[in-house]
Formats: C-alpha cells, sequence, structure tokens
C-alpha cells in the first residue's frame, strides 16, 4: 500500500493504492470533488402503429415486404436498427441499421423483406448518441400477405 497527501483550498485530499490478488489495481481518494453534469431527455418511448404489407410482382414473389410505422415520444431518433428472429425473440435471423433524418415529428415507416413465410420476432431500436428505446412485435407473414 502506498499512500500520499496533499492540502490545497483548505481541503485534504487523500489518495491510496493497494494492489489485489486478481492482478487489478484500486484507487481510493477521498476529498471534496466538483463536475457538470448535463440532463439529456433521451428516445423516451418507440410505438409501432401500424404493420402494411406491400404488394409485390410476381418476380419478387420470393421476398415479402412489410412497411412498419413508428412513433416515439422525447428526443428525436439518428439511426434506427431492426432485428427479426425466430417466433421466440431468442434466434436472431438478420439485423439492419440505417441512419435517419427526423426534423419535425417522430413518425417514420420502415420497410423490411422476409425471404420466406413464417412467425417473426420483430425488434425495432431507435437511438441517438444518449439514449436508445426498443418496441418489439411478433409477426406473421404469408406469402405477400402480414398480420
Amino acid at each position: 500500500t502506498a499512500g500520499a497527501s496533499s492540502n490545497s483550498d483548505s481541503s485534504t485530499t487523500v489518495e491510496s493504492m493497494e494492489d489485489n490478488p486478481d492482478g487489478g489495481c484500486h484507487i481510493y481518494r477521498y476529498g471534496y470533488y466538483r463536475t457538470g453534469i448535463s440532463v439529456v431527455e433521451g428516445i423516451l418511448e418507440v410505438n409501432i402503429i401500424q404493420m402494411t404489407s406491400i404488394q409485390t410482382t410476381e418476380s419478387q414473389a420470393e421476398n415479402s415486404l412489410v412497411d412498419f410505422v413508428v412513433t416515439c415520444q422525447g428526443s428525436l431518433p439518428t439511426d434506427v436498427c431492426t432485428v427479426v428472429s425466430d417466433p421466440t425473440c431468442q434466434v436472431s435471423k438478420s439485423m439492419v441499421c440505417n441512419p435517419v433524418m427526423i426534423t419535425d415529428e417522430c413518425l417514420l415507416t420502415i420497410r423490411r423483406a422476409f425471404e420466406e413465410p413464417g412467425t417473426y420476432c420483430i425488434n425495432i431500436t431507435l437511438g441517438d448518441d444518449a439514449s436508445q428505446a426498443l418496441a418489439s412485435a411478433l409477426i406473421s407473414v404469408n406469402g405477400g400477405e402480414s398480420t
């Protein structure tokens, strides 16, 4: 254990270091400290308000397209990520992230393709530099139709 102390501005600062069996080193400091705190609102809530199947031509029949209309509360997001998983939401099948430019109201439409019919868990995450918010839904895709 090594120790050091100093007096400045009528306050005492004591710093000590000790070795630990796990190979790490912890530093303990006692005294008075000053810092600034910035409070950010962040993205408070995300909601999927509508899911719509997009009609495709026969040449595009292998991919079912679904539009997700999403709203949020709080600060405006700068990126959106969609994770498509199995119906239990445990095994991820794909993940797509895109930047978004929203200037006024948080209302956006996200189009995603599904290669085959089935039931999927969808996680849509909206994020900015300070926060993230998530909405999930279970969707059944039946070759051009979704529920």
